[in-house]
């Protein structure tokens, strides 16, 4: 069965004019952060003098549906690269994360080994090895050669990206599935129509679709300038949530808030409509409400901390290589990219970004910056005065992890507030 859906829910390359979910003119420019390069598309050692291909990056705010988005989509084939560095598994933090999500997944709706579970965006699996611990049956669906690391770990993943189509061919090989999921990357996908018609396609009835992502309260309140980049084509709220998934036969059934990313939203879909809906659905739009999530002023206020934080954090990196002190950064997520090219800082402010051993990323260099990236054991060699923690929404473990190893040196938070922790 070919699914039906509105023709902007296939989002084009290009400039975007229209809201991507409810297809509304009344789009306002809320931040412009220039022309920025792809945030995983790091450069080797050879590419270093070729020029690099950048693409705007402006989120505007839709005011009929509240839904903050990028003007300009690149090409998925281009951004999802087979090369693609990012892994779930390297992060302990963020397996442990993943664990506990399964396990409350499998809790709160039963699961035993008649179940199926897939996960769209899978990566190296980490996320469907708490399922396939407790016996249920697992799919993963994986655009880049990362899938290769999960089908190694005997994770039977897909290298695709996920259609109607390919919803059709798990359905005739596995049957339907009780469970879909999506971590960091319901946001990602063009092609909503594609990936939601196949999500109704695959799932059996009275099934539930699962997902996280960053969640625009928390971006806006928090001043996370840096969740925005173009892998990032929509911040949700929740209202721009039930409005998407009207247009379809499923239902936004219950919502949990959590801290992942500096601030997440898990969204229970269920299939089919006029589906019992929990309390915190409502409880969640009326402080959605109340908090200015609606009013083009929170996001224009938004702008203002945004461009102040800028400003901080260069007059304090100035004042400190003024004063002959190292500085240095740590951990290279994709929000490392927004910011630092923002902020105009090159290796000559930050020499390297160290980063764990086992990362794709070693030996690398910073799309637009051209910072490389290195083994964070040379935290330990150079002692630098100062180390700027870009992946500051896992600030804590990682201060602690690098203390427990012999690090010396003082801490940079640089969001949402420039937090200088001396040593």
């Amino acid at each position: 069965m070919k699914f039906v859906y509105p023709e902007h829910h296939l989002v084009k390359n290009g400039t975007l004019t229209n809201c991507q979910i409810c297809n509304s003119s009344k789009m306002n420019l809320i931040l412009d952060l220039g022309n920025q390069p792809l945030c995983d598309s790091l450069l080797s050692k050879e590419m270093l003098h070729s020029p690099e291909i950048t693409y705007p990056l402006r989120m505007l705010w839709c005011q009929d549906c509240c839904l903050a988005q990028l003007d300009y989509c690149v090409d998925g084939a281009d951004v999802y690269h087979p090369d693609y560095p990012y892994r779930t598994g390297i992060t302990r933090e963020l397996v442990e994360y993943l664990k506990s999500m399964s396990d409350s997944l499998i809790s709160k709706y039963n699961l035993t080994n008649n179940d199926l579970v897939v996960d769209i965006g899978s990566n190296d699996g980490t996320l469907l090895s708490g399922f396939k611990e407790k016996g249920i049956k697992i799919i993963g669906v994986e655009p880049t050669n990362i899938s290769k690391i999960a089908n190694e770990k005997n994770i039977e993943t897909f290298q695709e990206f996920f259609t109607n189509d390919v919803a059709n061919n798990i359905k005739s090989k596995h049957g339907t599935a009780s469970l879909i999921l999506a971590t960091n990357m319901f946001a990602h996908m063009a092609t909503i129509g594609e990936v939601v018609s196949g999500i109704e396609t695959l799932l059996k009835d009275d099934g539930v679709f699962v997902f996280e992502n960053h969640y625009l309260l928390d971006v806006i309140q928090g001043g996370q300038f840096d969740t925005i980049y173009h892998e990032h084509l929509r911040t949700y709220s929740l209202k721009s949530l039930i409005k998407l998934f009207s247009y379809y036969d499923l239902t936004v059934t219950d919502v949990e808030r959590g801290s992942r990313y500096g601030g997440n939203i898990r969204v229970h879909v269920t299939k089919g409509k006029d589906k019992p809906v929990s309390e915190n659905v409502s409880l969640l739009l009326k402080l959605e409400d109340e908090s200015g999530l609606y009013d083009l002023k929170t996001y224009e206020k938004f702008a203002e901390r945004v461009k102040k934080a800028k400003t901080d954090f260069m007059n304090f990196v100035l004042t400190v290589k003024k004063e002959g002190k190292t500085i240095v950064g740590n951990s290279c997520p994709g929000r490392c990219v927004t910011l630092l090219n923002y902020y105009g800082i090159d290796s000559d402010l930050l020499p390297f970004i160290a980063e764990q051993p086992t990362s794709l990323k070693l030996n690398m260099f910073l799309p637009g910056k051209q910072i490389p990236i290195v083994n964070n054991e040379i935290l330990l060699e150079q002692q630098p005065d100062y180390v700027v923690l870009l992946a500051w929404h896992y600030a804590k473990p990682i201060m602690e992890q690098l203390k427990e190893r012999g690090l010396k040196s003082s801490f940079i938070i640089p969001l949402p507030d420039l937090t200088i922790l001396e040593n």
